[in-house]
């Protein structure tokens, strides 16, 4: 006996108990003995790798059984090939007789039409299945793109919503535990330390607490043991910010289930569907620290310095590495070499050498200094900034936007102009080499115009990207006028990268030491404050 997923969604009268009342009347009348039954329940016929179907076929082939009845052949499968192999020639070796009592297929009768047709009848099992899974991808996408939340279990943060779209509503339980992993990530702390921690604070699994909460079963981790890879989804998860990503996930074919995830440009997403848990802000900070070149690594103590993976040998272009220095008294003490000084010696490239505790208080007083110039006069500093990033100021802008309106306005009036010119030759108003001039001079005209108008809205695109981009920025510094110790969430926001110079030779020698910042606003502001 089978029923799949599938069978019940198109309302066929094929539950269980109407099966086995078949199959036990059926071996009554003819007086065959029962010796078991073999149930699959929910689960597709188009695969053989069925629990009972695999036990069925283990007892036929050790001759605990010489008879299989079936309700229908496509309650033994929806596989042509794979019905047709065990019918034809793995049942016939071990003397196994085959009834599907609805089909009239009986194989002790061999020369029956049932068993004629019985070829055609699998191919259209197996093209119902195909058909079947064909409607059910159809409206799975069509109740994606109406907003209808398709998952199965809602999302960890969230419950089920019960409104006709099923939206997700915030979990006041585990909502918080959400917003800490993208604040600790944010801060600088790595997924694989989130982890750790909440394993030791023995915080439950989104498995284990959705099987404790409400009974739902995932994949086994008997354990409740947190994976750096589960919070590496979550921080990628924009359902977080009030947004619904569906059609994540599909599989091959009807026939082959293994599930793959889709490339994120074939999801379907519909924006603004419920409350968020965490902020734009919040998220893009997130962004920030993944974009970020600077991974940072952990001494054997389990430090990560806040500098950690942000400082570059400005003669190799290598990582700079941190070294720690235990003094005989116990203090302990950091300082950065070039990557491949320390690993290949005078080989590569020379030493670089630098305090930790001195780079923390250059770049510190670095941005602390960025942040007094731009409180001074933000206003002011915000459009030197933006001049100096972008292409277009303000002013600029508003002046290539009214260009630009007035170049999509004159397109618009060519196409209308060449309309009315073919339309004139057609009707014998216009001689026809006076029609192809006026079309050839629209035509190459409008050419000029669409180069024009690209150029325009790209340079607008990115002054307006450049000044959301500022703005960020600025925001991002001025929290930091009077911060007392660097931190790495401050890098992540504030830092691209540093480049260290060669260690000096002498004690009254110069190094460079080049602080980049992801808005090129250093060398703005100090020109400006030099004048």
């Amino acid at each position: 006996m089978r029923l799949s997923q599938e069978d019940e969604r198109q309302g066929e009268s094929l539950s269980i108990e109407n099966q086995r009342h078949i199959l036990r009347k059926y071996a009554e009348e003819n007086n065959i003995e029962v010796y078991g039954e073999y149930i699959d329940d929910g689960i597709s016929g188009t695969t053989f790798q069925r629990p009972e179907v695999q036990r069925l076929l283990d007892d036929a082939k050790t001759g605990v059984v010489n008879t299989i009845i079936v309700k229908d052949l496509s309650r033994f499968g929806r596989n042509y090939i794979e019905v047709g192999q065990y019918l034809d020639y793995v049942f016939p070796a071990f003397g196994i007789r085959f009834i599907a009592i609805q089909d009239n297929v009986d194989t002790s009768n061999r020369d029956s039409s049932a068993m004629e047709m019985m070829p055609i009848m699998n191919v259209f099992n197996e093209w119902h299945a195909a058909n079947t899974s064909k409607k059910i991808r159809a409206v799975k996408r069509a109740n994606a793109q109406e907003g209808i939340y398709t998952a199965k279990k809602a999302a960890y943060g969230y419950i089920m919503g019960t409104d006709e779209k099923r939206a997700p509503v915030i979990d006041e339980e585990t909502a918080p535990i959400v917003r800490r992993i993208f604040e600790m990530y944010a801060s600088g702390i790595a997924p694989r330390k989130i982890a750790e921690i909440f394993n030791e604070e023995h915080i439950l699994t989104p498995a284990a607490y959705a099987y404790e909460k409400y009974g739902q079963r995932g994949k086994p981790n008997a354990l409740n043991i947190w994976h750096t890879s589960t919070i590496r989804e979550m921080l990628k998860n924009i359902i977080y910010i009030g947004h619904m990503p569906q059609l994540r996930w599909t599989s091959l074919s009807y026939k082959n289930h293994k599930r793959y995830r889709k490339d994120e440009s074939e999801w379907t997403v519909i924006y603004n569907t419920h409350e968020p848990i965490i902020s734009q802000e919040l998220w893009d900070r997130v962004r920030e620290r993944q974009k970020s070149v600077a991974n940072g690594r952990r001494t054997k103590q389990g430090y990560t310095h806040p500098l950690s993976g942000f400082l570059v040998c400005a003669d190799c272009g290598q990582k700079m590495k941190l070294e720690t220095h235990i003094t005989k008294k116990g203090t302990v003490s950091y300082h950065f070499n070039c990557g491949y000084y320390v690993r290949y010696g005078k080989t590569l490239c020379f030493s670089h050498y630098v305090s930790a505790k001195v780079l923390e208080e250059i770049v510190l007083d670095d941005i602390r200094n960025m942040a007094k110039y731009i409180a001074l006069d933000e206003q002011t500093a915000r459009e030197e900034v933006i001049k100096h990033n972008a292409e277009l100021t303000d002013s600029a802008v508003k002046a290539a936007q009214k260009e630009l309106k007035a170049k999509q306005k004159r397109l618009g009036e060519l196409s209308r102009l060449m309309q009315v010119a073919y339309e004139d030759r057609v009707k014998g108003k216009m001689p026809e080499d006076i029609c192809i001039s006026f079309i050839e001079k629209y035509s190459a005209e409008q050419k000029t115009l669409e180069t024009d108008i690209a150029a325009l809205e790209a340079k607008i695109a990115q002054t307006e990207g450049t000044a959301q981009n500022v703005d960020s920025f600025i925001r991002n510094i001025k929290k930091y006028l009077e911060v007392p110790e660097l931190t790495r969430e401050m890098c992540y926001e504030l830092i691209d990268r540093i480049l260290v110079g060669e260690a000096p030779k002498n004690a009254d020698e110069e190094r460079t030491i080049e602080i980049v910042y992801k808005i090129d606003i250093a060398s703005v502001l100090r020109d400006r404050f030099k004048k």
